[in-house]
């Protein structure tokens, strides 16, 4: 069964140091994607913006910097404001994104109520899927025993 946390908030895209505008977004977390958290930016074109990108990255940037590459995440504060600062790169662009931590962080703790960090895993039934490649066949007894050790008794033999 699939659980979702989901939250609908107003993110500030920073155009310039002076000017960012408003843009509507919903974060979501699903439990059949244990470690992902998904951003949606409506930006009032045709079709909106989807960001995904690891849970730990959020969870880790509401307290310090992190990231590297495309989704870069840090604290601040603007005029008294607790941020959390989210920098996009894609090849369509980049984008500086200011999110209140207060609502992020709220919702990030919902999500960890769902699934506990170090949980995750074994939402994915991973453990299952492996034993079950894993475990042998009948026909596989071919394939584990050696097929030398009779080679190696009758050249022992003559």
């Amino acid at each position: 069964m699939q659980n979702a946390v989901e939250r609908e908030l107003e993110v500030q895209l920073v155009l310039s140091p002076e000017r960012s505008v408003a843009v509507p977004a919903r974060l979501a977390y699903f439990t059949d994607d244990p470690y992902a958290v998904h951003i949606t930016f409506h930006i009032g074109s045709e079709s909106p913006v989807h960001w995904t990108f690891a849970r730990e990255l959020l969870v880790e940037g509401a307290f310090r910097p992190c990231g590297h590459g495309d989704v870069r995440i840090w604290p601040t504060k603007v005029e008294d404001r607790g941020i959390i600062c989210v920098a996009l790169t894609s090849p369509d662009g980049d984008a500086l994104l200011e999110v209140p931590s207060v609502a992020v962080t709220a919702w990030v703790e919902r999500t960890l109520r769902v699934v506990p960090p170090g949980t995750e895993s074994g939402l994915l039934g991973l453990d299952g899927a492996l034993s079950e490649l894993l475990t042998p066949l009948p026909a596989d007894d071919l394939w584990l025993s050696d097929p030398w050790s009779q080679d190696e008794q009758q050249d022992g033999e003559g």
